[in-house]
């Protein structure tokens, strides 16, 4: 067995675990991703809701799902570990995918609510263990996380076609299916390649604790999250409890890291205040990047033409749902390479104005959607092509700043929280969700017999706004970084 030590004195670019882990997070982001791009689609055209109420479902649903990311990250930091809770993370979304195939219009919700908490326990605890693969002040950490995120979105390209494929044109229990399959894949990996971590991961309770009394908390976290699922059903189905959940989550997440807080001394709470402003910005960019799944999802189905580049018949909801990870697998190595060639000659950006250029470039792939409209027909049908420029823009804003946002809650936390922390940046991913839904049923026409022309210009006149927004939201981030930088007390 490794130590940590012999881990992180690794020569190269990248550790090997990070492939490892990046295998078994490449299969989860299959299926989080397809389940992404399937949601609104399969509500609206199998379940019969509304543009609207679709939005409001989608941000509920994936509110959730980042939201219990925070829960699992908490449990993982004080009874699972990483390891553990990656493992019951995987079984539950098995679990869903199951519940799913076996009747996706009577028990949908029901294997989401499985899907939910295995994301939390899944998600937060992978990319913890992949920060903890490096020193403090180890400069190749974001370039590992750049490399990390490619490999990712590999498995979110594989899982944004063939599940909306699939479940669109042959079977929609299969599509579900696919999430247990593809689960099982994913869980295999890191069996067999979780002694390579070492002890990283291992559960945090003390070693002299008597063996009962750990099995016991171990088992209550795993009764817990199942007595959960009727719980969170009620609160998915009913968008009003969604609104009540998450007024009080994020006040309550933010008391208790202030409580955590007293522990630490002023340069590491004053880091942990760094790492807030990200976090809260953040939100705002999820809040626009995830029209993806539901706004976006919707105008790709009702206002796009279904041909690339003039002759290639294509699926605006696969390029929709595929298109990000396209990218992103292109230019993530890329990008990771270009931050360690700029830092050599100490040229490389700081990590707030890298988050701003990420909502500078947001902006112009909002102003790309909005510009569909001036390429749009009397039938309210425009270019896939404009539309796929926009995901071309939109990759290099995320790039700037979603990779970078992970590598930073690593750098920022102490490590006793560094779970807490990795759970508090994908809570404000549902945050960002929960608004990405109000913003999303903002933009839809409350007619539901409004022409395709109707939607489309609702739709474009809402991304016209966002764009403005995150325009400003850039600037902000970019005038303010001197002092963020000081909080930061040396990190880059």
């Amino acid at each position: 067995m490794y130590t940590v030590q012999e881990i992180r004195d690794f020569k190269g670019k990248y550790p090997k675990q990070l492939l490892h882990l990046a295998g078994s997070e490449m299969w989860e982001r299959f299926c989080f991703y397809g389940m992404r791009g399937m949601l609104t689609v399969f509500m609206v055209t199998q379940l019969g809701l509304g543009d609207k109420t679709a939005n409001l479902q989608y941000g509920a649903i994936q509110a959730f799902v980042y939201a219990f990311t925070f829960i699992g990250g908490v449990f993982a930091d004080k009874i699972l570990g990483f390891q553990k809770s990656l493992f019951w993370g995987a079984i539950l979304m098995i679990a869903g995918g199951l519940v799913i195939a076996l009747s996706p219009h009577s028990l949908f919700y029901i294997g989401t609510c499985f899907f939910i908490i295995g994301t939390g326990f899944f998600k937060p605890n992978i990319s913890t263990m992949v920060g903890q693969l490096y020193h403090e002040g180890d400069v190749r950490r974001d370039a590992g996380f750049s490399l990390f995120y490619s490999a990712i979105n590999l498995g979110a390209l594989l899982g944004g076609i063939l599940m909306i494929w699939v479940g669109k044109y042959h079977s929609w229990p299969l599509a579900f299916g696919l999430v247990s399959i593809v689960m099982a894949i994913s869980l295999i990996n890191f069996a067999f390649t979780r002694k390579s971590l070492g002890t990283i991961g291992l559960s945090p309770l003390h070693p002299d604790m008597p063996k009962k009394k750990r099995r016991f908390y171990e088992i209550a976290v795993y009764i817990g999250s199942l007595i959960a699922i009727p719980f969170i059903l009620k609160l998915v189905t009913n968008t009003h409890y969604t609104d009540l959940f998450m007024y009080i989550i994020g006040p309550a997440t933010l008391v208790y890291l202030g409580w955590e807080m007293r522990k630490f001394n002023t340069k590491e709470n004053k880091r942990l205040l760094a790492a807030l402003v990200f976090v809260i910005f953040s939100i705002l960019f999820w809040a626009f990047f995830e029209q993806a799944g539901g706004s976006l999802s919707i105008f790709a189905l009702n206002n796009v033409h279904h041909t690339l580049f003039g002759f290639i018949p294509m699926d605006p909801n696969i390029v929709n749902n595929s298109a990000n990870s396209v990218f992103v697998i292109i230019f993530a190595p890329l990008m990771g390479l270009l931050w360690l060639w700029l830092s050599k000659r100490k040229l490389e950006p700081n990590s707030v104005v890298k988050f701003g250029l990420g909502f500078l470039l947001l902006a112009g792939a909002f102003y790309g959607f909005y510009a569909t409209i001036f390429f749009a027909d009397a039938d309210g049908m425009t270019s896939l092509d404009v539309f796929t420029l926009g995901y071309f823009i939109i990759t290099f804003g995320e790039l700037s700043l979603s990779p970078i946002g992970l590598s930073l809650m690593t750098k920022l936390s102490p490590q006793p929280i560094q779970g807490l922390m990795m759970g508090m940046w994908f809570l404000a991913s549902a945050y960002g969700q929960y608004v990405a839904g109000l913003l999303g049923a903002g933009m839809s026409t409350a007619d539901p017999n409004a022409s395709n022309l109707t939607k489309l210009v609702s739709y474009t006149n809402g991304y016209h706004q966002l764009a403005i927004i995150a325009l400003i939201l850039g600037i902000v981030l970019i005038v303010i970084s001197p002092g963020v930088r000081k909080l930061m007390k040396g990190v880059h």
